[in-house]
């Protein structure tokens, strides 16, 4: 009702252009169908639609089809040259636009708008308006479905599926229900009956199986600049060691991420950042966190957000976080966010306003999104992003202690099918005094590869062998983790 509204305003002020970027047309001409068969006989106006393949055709009134004024600049001079009131909407007409005798047919009709009503409507998905026609136009933003236009959608598909299996009806779990009209939000009205067709027509039924499915379908329609990926296999906390305090911290603010009917008091939060040393457990915290969370994990590349055309970094970015805003909740992941938004060269300008954009959706944002940033050099982050207030919390972590090195080397046995039993993970753990998770993984995985050059089944001295023939992080860079530690105290809070 209120896009009627404003549209149904844009044409009382008798403005001359009305732009529309949608791929929802039927919508549009829908809307304005109804709006002129709504009006007085002193107040009508005419509809008619033009497309390059079927010319002009009225619309509010059933004609006998006829392709006329196909060509652009033919259409444009019929309308310059009609001396009655109309609504013209041009379908696609982006690729002829910028013609300079197309802008000065357009800029006619608008300056004899005093006299004669005419208003031109542009439907496209994406209109670049010549700034000689900007002060004759309006744009108008096509509003996303709202709760109760979702759940009418999803009650339509349902009566299709009942009618077209007479006598059953669609079963649907209520919670999961509720969820399927949360997680269609932010698409158009097209993609939402789609992918909600897409969950019902398949089992006649609305479950909790149906959801995995409707958040990929729904991230790869929103996903069309490649900058953020889909991690569809989210870790468990089960499968990090250590980290203790930081699971105690997210696991009291699942519910406020999550919205659950205990918690609507509480502020929803907004994200962290993890700062340590490599190979410690960062990026498999940010999959465990979405885990823990149990909400979808968005990967944002800020690499691939860097364009050589002036405008588009920033342009790729704001639709990125857009489509984060879209898939919430969800957990965002920055992976060495220092790498994107530390200074890169001649890109310096660049990189100042990414940095810009980035902070100012993290003030603003209102949407269930939050942000996982990891980084390894705390000398490249820019001031801006690790002041305080920018993240509810800054996270350390650190090499893992003795009882934390045990638990990995645990997890990684189990899970290449070893019994940790069997390996004295107690004595392996003081021999790996110093290694990271990730050097005690690949400890592991060289001695089974050790042992089966030698065609032995993988013992404890496999294991040992490797972490003595290995040199840690922690000696080679000793220097630099103990810069790490002396800066990280006192300004972060340990993870472990």
């Amino acid at each position: 009702m209120n896009q009627r509204r404003d549209l149904g305003l844009v044409f009382r002020s008798r403005t001359p252009i009305v732009v529309i970027e949608t791929e929802d047309e039927s919508r549009i001409l829908e809307m304005l169908q109804t709006m002129v068969m709504e009006r007085t006989s002193n107040d009508y106006l005419p509809l008619f639609r033009w497309t390059v393949t079927d010319g002009l055709q009225r619309q509010d009134i059933a004609l006998e089809p006829q392709k006329m004024n196909a060509d652009p600049g033919d259409v444009l001079r019929h309308i310059r040259a009609v001396a009655k009131p109309g609504v013209y909407v041009l379908l696609d007409f982006h690729p002829f636009i910028a013609d300079p005798v197309h802008v000065r047919l357009i800029k006619d009709i608008c300056l004899q708008q005093a006299e004669i009503r005419r208003h031109i409507v542009l439907i496209s998905h994406k209109i670049d308006l010549p700034s000689e026609l900007e002060p004759y136009a309006a744009r108008l933003e096509l509003a996303l479905p709202d709760e109760e236009e979702r759940m009418q959608i999803i009650q339509r598909v349902a009566d299709e599926w009942s009618a077209s299996n007479p006598g059953s009806r669609v079963q649907a779990d209520s919670k999961a229900y509720r969820m399927l009209v949360q997680n269609l939000a932010g698409l158009p009205h097209r993609d939402t009956e789609k992918l909600a067709r897409n969950a019902i027509w398949q089992d006649g039924a609305i479950t909790r199986s149906d959801l995995p499915e409707v958040m990929k379908a729904k991230y790869e329609l929103l996903n069309r600049g490649g900058v953020l990926n889909f991690e569809y296999d989210t870790a468990r906390f089960a499968d990090v060691g250590g980290l203790g305090s930081l699971k105690t911290w997210l696991s009291h603010r699942r519910a406020a991420l999550r919205r659950d009917n205990d918690a609507g008091h509480l502020d929803p939060p907004r994200g962290i950042l993890l700062i340590g040393i490599q190979g410690c457990g960062k990026s498999l915290a940010a999959k465990a966190t979405a885990g823990a969370f149990d909400v979808p994990l968005l990967r944002l590349d800020l690499g691939a957000v860097y364009d050589k055309y002036h405008g588009e970094t920033e342009r790729k970015l704001r639709e990125s976080l857009h489509s984060a805003d879209v898939m919430a909740p969800c957990v965002l992941w920055l992976d060495e966010i220092e790498k994107g938004l530390a200074g890169r060269g001649g890109e310096t300008g660049t990189t100042q306003r990414v940095l810009g954009t980035f902070l100012t959706w993290m003030a603003e944002k209102k949407s269930l999104v939050f942000v996982v940033a990891t980084a390894n050099d705390i000398s490249a982050l820019p001031p801006e992003l690790v002041r305080k207030g920018r993240f509810d919390e800054i996270f350390f972590v650190d090499l893992p202690d003795e009882s934390t090195r045990s638990e990995i080397f645990a997890i990684h046995l189990q899970s290449r099918s070893q019994d940790p039993a069997k390996f004295d993970t107690a004595s392996l753990a003081a021999a790996a005094d110093g290694f990271s998770g990730a050097e005690i993984e690949q400890a592991i995985v060289s001695a089974l590869y050790a042992a089966h050059a030698k065609k032995q089944a993988l013992t404890r001295d496999h294991v040992a062998e490797e972490l003595r023939r290995t040199r840690p992080l922690s000696v080679v860079m000793a220097e630099q983790l103990a810069a790490l530690r002396l800066w990280a105290d006192g300004r972060t809070v340990r993870a472990n």
